[in-house]
């Protein structure tokens, strides 16, 4: 399989097979006895794990993409044909689906205690001394890379992934299980001599590929890009759609076991056995038996981590004996057989030259600095973040002064310090501006938020070129003919002012308009439009209204409105009419729909200038509706909402709420009066009960249920 067969590709993968199995594979399924579906389920289900394991884990794949999705889609089919039989730990749940709106705390049964950190070789002289105080026989020390990401266990029962807790504060932390399984590289179901009951701790991180495809998106779609991996990992981990966090493709190394039944009394040596069992555990460890050994580590990996895929800031160094580990014991807030040896992050002194502040199409204000080129992580850096104006007034910059740059998993580099030694008497402090830098408008910060903005939407040349450039865009409307520079000629010859006058353009509008732009260095590039190019444009343009309805939604650019947003309304909707005059409380039903969403469209909406706007796209003949149609079968819970609480004998959580949505019916975490029916099983929590009553919404057993999609 090639790199590219991950979460995203695999959603891709279901969506497309989901409406329906190959022929082939139908007449298979129609000859088949529940019996001889169960055992096919079994068999394809061990096959897919095995070749799982094999690409994420040994980086080894035995068959190919087509071949992987032939088997995937039989279990698909075999899924939708047998729900009862299909298992919530099956394969084809790595796509995700669940909506979890809260996510409950969980007592950690082993705390899980921070490390002492360490900058210097001494300190790891003085650990190991202390070490030998209690310790009066031979030593092992495990060395492993530190990453840098989302503390997890893991905790399997008979085989089976039964819960992942992340750190939170070290006594107690956030179930996140239903989104963890979606990362591939975490075996749902063990295979080999494992303990009937453990917990397994690791590392959740974003590989920096995927880190840049997410904030690309981000960027595309009018979001804040992350600042880095890391946080990036963290806010996926807690994201309320499972199916979402899939699309992120995250990615985990599992480093410690925990249990009453180990198979062996050493850390390292069971690492080795863990993997036996499907767990991808790090490549990247030694194991040491004097402080030479822990150093040639350290000085190793300072350099070779900068080719991972991934980020670290550290080594960890443990004890490899859990006897050895117990009589060295824990401090209050850490263990004595372990240590972490941070690294520092690699920086740099330069001069500052100047500071520009940039308008995105959404309105804020970014500040840059503009640096005397320095070499950084083996690249020549000339511009780093400021983030806002917090960050320029904490650091009490002045134009000239000498900073520290450092660059550590951000997507820039970013200034750090500032050295006021160097600095001159007259130098000029640099001050946010209290006006938009290019239109001159007054600049807003609205409560909670970190970043001034121009609120001069309309007019603004920076948002109004930022939007019409998100309009064409490929995720958007895909009019690729008006890439490089050329919405920038078009807005200063006076032909677009928004979306809807790209559809007025002709061919004598554009034929003959020539610009010179800049490119990188102090290069320049004559953009013509002679007779192909405008055909071409026009061309492109008349093309873009054939595009779905959910790309018009999301051409628009309204703020916190992504792709799959856009996508979600548009299907629940299916017209810009009943989007336009959609309530609060209707949008907030809407799954992966927040407070934050409903009222942007809502502000959105209530501007005439937008109403305009899309009366003029419509009369163009852009798409403002979809047929997003339902199939008899699946229309028996016509959207009703349905609210799943209790326990039940016969199925699991995830098959009911599969069997609702196949149905065409949502589910909602919580019970508001807009809920339709709450489905109660065993021990329903008395919190829903009682809401339910306060709002007579009807409360049904199983048996109601499956007369409702009979």
């Amino acid at each position: 399989m090639s790199l590219l067969y991950t979460g995203t590709m695999l959603l891709k993968r279901v969506d497309r097979l989901t409406p329906g199995i190959s022929r082939y594979h139908h007449l298979k399924l129609s000859a088949m006895t529940p019996e001889d579906a169960k055992k096919r389920i079994d068999e394809l289900t061990e096959q897919i794990e095995q070749h799982n394991y094999n690409y994420y884990v040994l980086s080894s794949p035995t068959i190919s993409d087509y071949e992987f999705d032939m088997l995937l889609e039989e279990l698909i089919g075999l899924e939708n044909k047998y729900p009862s039989l299909a298992d919530p730990n099956s394969p084809t749940q790595r796509v995700g689906g669940t909506i979890t709106k809260e996510f409950p705390t969980v007592v950690h049964k082993y705390p899980m205690l921070s490390l002492a950190n360490t900058y210097s070789e001494g300190e790891i002289e003085d650990f190991v001394k202390r070490i030998k105080k209690v310790i009066h026989e031979d030593l092992e020390y495990v060395c492993e890379l530190k990453y840098d990401g989302v503390a997890i266990g893991l905790t399997y029962s008979h085989g089976i992934l039964k819960q992942a807790v992340t750190r939170g504060d070290g006594v107690q932390g956030d179930d996140v299980t239903a989104n963890v399984k979606t990362i591939r590289s975490i075996p749902l179901r063990l295979k080999g001599d494992f303990p009937e009951e453990f917990e397994i701790r690791g590392e959740i991180y974003l590989p920096h590929e995927q880190f840049k495809k997410i904030n690309k998106e981000r960027i595309e779609s009018g979001e804040v890009p992350f600042a880095n991996p890391r946080n990036a990992a963290s806010g996926s981990l807690k994201m309320q759609s499972s199916s979402e966090v899939a699309k992120r493709e995250l990615d985990c190394t599992l480093y410690n076991l925990l249990g009453d039944d180990l198979p062996n009394n050493h850390h390292y040596q069971n690492l080795l056995e863990a993997r036996k069992w499907g767990f991808k555990t790090s490549n990247n460890i030694k194991l040491c038996t004097n402080i030479n050994d822990i150093f040639d580590f350290l000085k190793y990996w300072d350099e070779a981590r900068q080719d991972l895929p991934f980020d670290i800031d550290g080594i960890v160094i443990k004890v490899n004996s859990f006897q050895q580990r117990e009589m060295l014991g824990f401090t209050a807030k850490s263990p004595r057989w372990a240590i972490a040896y941070k690294y520092k992050a690699e920086e740099a002194v330069t001069k500052l030259i100047s500071v520009d502040f940039q308008v995105g199409r959404t309105g804020t204000v970014t500040p840059v600095a503009n640096l005397e080129p320095v070499v950084l992580s083996g690249t020549k850096v000339k511009r780093a973040s400021l983030h806002n104006a917090d960050i320029i007034a904490k650091l009490d910059l002045h134009l000239g002064d000498h900073v520290l740059v450092e660059k550590g998993g951000e997507i820039i580099p970013k200034i750090t310090g500032v050295d006021k030694s160097l600095r001159i008497s007259e130098a000029s402090p640099v001050t946010f501006p209290k006006k938009c830098p290019v239109c001159g408008t007054p600049l807003v910060r609205e409560e909670g938020e970190a970043a001034y903005a121009c609120p001069n939407s309309k007019s603004c040349p920076p948002q109004i070129k930022g939007k019409l450039e998100h309009f064409i865009s490929r995720k958007a409307m895909d009019i690729q003919s008006l890439g490089e520079g050329k919405i920038e000629m078009l807005y200063e010859n006076g032909l677009v002012k928004d979306p809807s006058d790209l559809y007025k353009l002709t061919y004598s509008d554009l034929i003959g308009l020539e610009k010179e732009i800049k490119t990188e260095g102090s290069k320049t590039k004559k953009i013509s439009f002679r007779e192909k190019t405008t055909k071409n444009i026009l061309k492109g343009i008349a093309d873009s209204k054939e595009k779905a309805f959910e790309k018009v939604l999301f051409a628009l650019g309204i703020r916190h409105i992504g792709e799959t947003a856009a996508k979600t309304i548009a299907r629940h909707f299916q017209s810009m009419d009943r989007i336009v005059s959609a309530e609060y409380d209707e949008l907030i039903e809407i799954d992966e729909v927040g407070d934050k969403m409903a009222n942007s469209l809502i502000t959105f909406f209530n501007d005439p200038d937008n109403i305009q706007l899309i009366k003029s796209l419509k009369n163009s003949g852009v798409r403002m509706e979809g047929s997003y149609e339902t199939s008899e079968k699946e229309a028996k819970l016509d959207e009703k909402s349905f609210v799943i609480s209790g326990v039940f004998n016969d199925y699991s959580r995830e098959e009911l709420m599969k069997m609702v949505e196949n149905n065409g019916g949502k589910i909602v975490s919580s019970v508001s009066s807009n809920t339709s029916y709450v489905l109660a099983g065993d021990k329903m929590g008395p919190a829903k009960l009682k809401k339910a009553k306060e709002h007579g919404i009807p409360i049904i057993d199983l048996t109601e249920f499956l007369d409702m999609i009979q």
